[in-house]
């Protein structure tokens, strides 16, 4: 970006007619260049004026910043000396939001060991198809939990206070005795971690039905916290805020502002263990909260109650995983004008947000995911061609910058065919740039159906499928609900042979092997599934037939 000659750049919209490049144009943002550094000692070495950092919503439990880090210095050297963790280990996170989340999360990274996390609402099959993909060493979980890790004899920390008796043998300590201990600081003792060493293994869904790992580096997890702390003008010795932490940190934009980032900047993070709408509303009045992250379900939520609702000194709701409507927006802000809406557009793959609103006035473009991240270039290429296209025509969306993972994990081809070798991650949405910037999603390549705010693969739901008996050939597509905002939809060709089966039967099937947001929750039988030559299914076909059918 640096060599190109800015007069040769668009001022409105940032594009570039001689590299057919857009550049951000917001102001970049610093990335530090020190070979030897990991995530943890760059958040915790930022100056900041906050005192509080975590909070149980549920509870009350207060966790100080000088407790924080006491807690993640204790057990990274207890995880060192007595389960001899070391740069390179896998280590898995199996839990629902909690305080011990960020400790274990921060502790982990510090050694160089790798993260690897995961959704509590996975089955047991998904966790450990994930296990057998990352072999971690070592898991925390939650007693709740500690069944999904299926057989495997992996030695296990629980996030809980204590042990029972009769414990299951796995088990070896929990979190509380590794925190309480007395480790002493052994960060002489640790094997330097570099920028471009791995930090995180997230699992991605994918359109091949396989989940893949994508490995993010410290590097990118810095830059993208970089990003997140300008974007809410948290840098500095700054007033505190203090967000409701709704989204699952398990999840990529969870951990990299919830888990990790926020904490560099002073902020309080008031920690729900799972969404409910009074327990969310009694978290906002009690702790005085000003940032509201969620996904659009929640907010339509909010807006369908009757009565006003009491939101106290929130100033702000943060909105990702699909584009809100002009009438949800405009219809939220009638009722609380007081609060600014800010959207967001990001991946896995760019370790989070990729382009966002970050003003009242940038979220009235409507429909649009905002202007590109700081130190973010992009391109929008022609799918068929590869040709690169101007602004205002659609085509693939492709991002360049230090936040793009490093590959996917094990996974050459995926790699390769994903990130091509001058860094551009191809994203597989369908989008373009209008004349000031602003970015517009307008279909996903991907064809990932958006259950509120969880991605669910067709392609997976569809290779469990035809494992039925009774089904000769399927199909699964996203089909429009107002509350989730899609849900999944089986299109299903009967063997000859079926005895009738019927789609409550097709519907449990489903329903015994994946986690709750994958469920088929539609299906509709046909004499044969729609596909074109080449034998890819024709899903803007079937869209439209259920869509227009309103009896299926």
């Amino acid at each position: 970006m640096a060599s190109e000659s800015r007069e040769a750049i668009h001022p409105r919209s940032g594009f570039s007619p001689s590299t057919f490049i857009f550049h951000s144009k917001r102001k970049p943002v610093p990335v530090p260049s020190v070979p030897h550094l990991d995530v943890t000692t760059f958040i915790s070495s930022r100056r900041h004026s906050g005192t509080v950092a975590l909070i149980d919503a549920s509870s009350g439990h207060r966790l100080s910043f000088s407790e924080l880090w006491r807690a993640v210095d204790v057990l990274s050297s207890a995880l060192s000396s007595s389960h001899a963790i070391s740069k390179g280990d896998v280590i898995l996170l199996l839990s629902p939001n909690s305080i011990f989340f960020p400790i274990v999360s921060l502790a982990v990274m510090s050694l160089g060991a790798v993260l690897t996390t995961t959704n509590p609402l996975n089955t047991t099959q998904e966790i450990s198809k994930q296990m057998a993909d990352s072999h971690p060493v070592l898991a925390f979980t939650t007693r709740p939990l500690l069944p999904k890790l299926g057989s495997t004899s992996i030695p296990t920390v629980l996030l809980e206070e204590s042990r029972i008796s009769g414990e299951d043998s796995r088990v070896v300590s929990t979190i509380r005795d590794l925190i309480s201990s007395d480790q002493g600081n052994m960060s002489l003792r640790r094997e330097p971690v570099n920028l471009d060493d791995p930090a995180t293994l997230l699992y991605s869904s994918g359109t091949t039905g396989a989940s893949k790992g994508v490995v993010s580096t410290h590097r990118n997890l810095i830059s993208m916290v970089q990003i997140i702390l300008n974007r809410f003008k948290l840098e500095g010795d700054g007033e505190p805020e203090t967000f409701i932490c709704t989204v699952p940190m398990f999840h990529v934009y969870g951990l990299a502002a919830f888990a990790t980032g926020l904490l560099g900047s002073g902020s309080t993070i008031v920690i729900l263990s799972r969404f409910e709408m009074e327990e969310m509303m009694r978290a906002i009045r009690d702790y005085g909260a000003t940032y509201l992250p969620l996904v659009p379900p929640i907010l339509v939520a909010m807006l369908g109650v009757e009565k006003t609702l009491p939101l106290g000194s929130l100033r702000r709701i943060l909105s990702g995983g699909a584009p809100l409507s002009r009438e949800v927006i405009e219809g939220f802000r009638m009722k609380y004008p007081t609060v600014e809406i800010l959207q967001g557009y990001g991946l896995t793959e760019s370790t989070g947000i990729g382009a966002s609103t970050d003003s009242a006035e940038e979220s009235q473009r409507y429909g649009t995911a905002g202007l590109l991240s700081p130190n973010t270039e992009a391109r929008i290429v022609d799918a068929e061609t590869g040709k690169p296209l101007p602004v205002n025509q659609t085509g693939e969306l492709w991002l360049r910058g230090p936040f793009v993972m490093r590959g996917y994990f094990k996974n050459p081809e995926a790699t390769r065919l994903t990130l091509d070798s001058e860094g551009w991650l191809k994203t597989g949405d369908l989008c373009y740039i209008d004349d000031d910037g602003y970015l517009f999603i307008v279909d996903r390549l991907k064809e990932l159906i958006k259950y509120k705010g969880y991605q669910v693969p067709p392609a997976e739901l569809e290779a469990l499928l035809l494992t039925h008996p009774e089904i000769k050939d399927v199909a699964v597509i996203p089909f429009p609900d107002k509350e989730a905002g899609q849900i999944p939809m089986a299109y299903v060709v009967r063997k000859a042979s079926s005895g009738g089966l019927s789609a409550t039967a097709v519907m449990e099937f489903v329903e015994k092997q994946v986690a709750p947001y994958k469920k088929v929750r539609r299906v509709a039988f046909v004499s044969d599934i729609p596909k074109n030559p080449s034998g890819k299914i024709l899903r803007k076909d079937l869209i439209k037939l259920a869509t227009s059918n309103s009896k299926l």
